[in-house]
């Protein structure tokens, strides 16, 4: 399974998208219409089979540009970093550096402001897939109370250190399935994640992470760590945003079994505790 997390801009300001994007990279929100004189717009710019489990999210992308004197920006896109060998990280030094790389990555996640050369303001932010749009008063708030993380990152930090205390093998590594941010591959003990997730910063490696963790819990639950992954149980019931994830080409020849593991592991990666407390119980 895995994310695929490409970012579009997003304004209010009826500047293009593009104009925002080379400041600050945003996923797409939205704002009340206020009257402003009209401006010029320009054009915006615009990731299991057996043994590998493979995590894959569609992210749904709408960039709207309303005028305002105090206006929200639209998402940017990304480019695409180049794949990246693989890179072991179970010792106490590597999670330092990852830690210390989420906690800069996770800057982006903070709303801005733009003066606008005609006068007025623009705010920036940025959201992910499923996120609800930010009204101008929450992006005020959230300027003067910017987002941590902290949360997160302890909870990468005890269920990395737990993986890790399993046997599991952790690496940053490109995933064997194309489109993918993360796997469990059972039969080398190997959870593997795309080294550009840390790029999106703590949030979405915590998701990605947690949600492979749950794979690993099911394989714990089939005989052992190594053992095919069978069903926990959970709820399935998947979020709005990832409704017709299990509907991508990635999935087109799984089993039954393997779709109700993904069921599982999608309708539950956001409960961030829920993989950690799924290793200590199954495995």
């Amino acid at each position: 399974m895995g994310f695929d997390l490409r970012n579009r801009p997003q304004s209010i300001d009826g500047t293009s998208a593009t104009t925002a994007a080379k400041l600050v990279p945003c996923f797409d929100g939205s704002s009340p219409i206020v009257r402003r004189p009209p401006r010029q717009n320009h054009p915006s710019t615009p990731w299991a089979g057996a043994g590998l489990l493979v995590l894959l999210s569609a992210l749904a992308l709408a960039a709207l540009s309303q005028p305002a004197k105090e206006r929200l920006a639209q998402p940017a896109a990304n480019t695409a970093a180049p794949a990246a060998r693989a890179v072991p990280l179970p010792r106490v030094a590597a999670e330092a550096q990852l830690l210390q790389s989420l906690a800069v990555a996770d800057q982006q996640w903070r709303p801005r402001t733009q003066a606008l050369p005609g006068g007025g303001t623009r705010y920036v932010y940025r959201k992910r897939a499923g996120d609800p749009d930010l009204s101008l008063a929450e992006i005020k708030a959230l300027i003067a109370n910017p987002p941590s993380f902290e949360r997160e990152r302890q909870q990468i930090s005890l269920l990395w250190r737990q993986l890790g205390a399993l046997g599991v093998r952790l690496t940053l590594e490109q995933p064997r399935k194309p489109g993918a941010a993360g796997e469990w591959d059972p039969r080398q003990r190997t959870l593997r994640i795309k080294p550009t997730v840390v790029a999106k910063g703590s949030a979405e490696f915590a998701r990605v992470l947690n949600h492979e963790a749950i794979h690993v819990a099911q394989s714990c639950s089939g005989g052992g760590i190594g053992a095919r992954p069978r069903p926990l149980g959970l709820p399935e019931q998947l979020p709005p945003s990832l409704q017709t994830v299990l509907q991508q080409p990635t999935y087109a020849k799984s089993t039954a079994q393997e779709r109700q593991l993904e069921r599982e592991a999608y309708a539950n990666q956001h409960q961030l505790d829920l993989g950690l407390t799924l290793l200590k119980i199954h495995c």
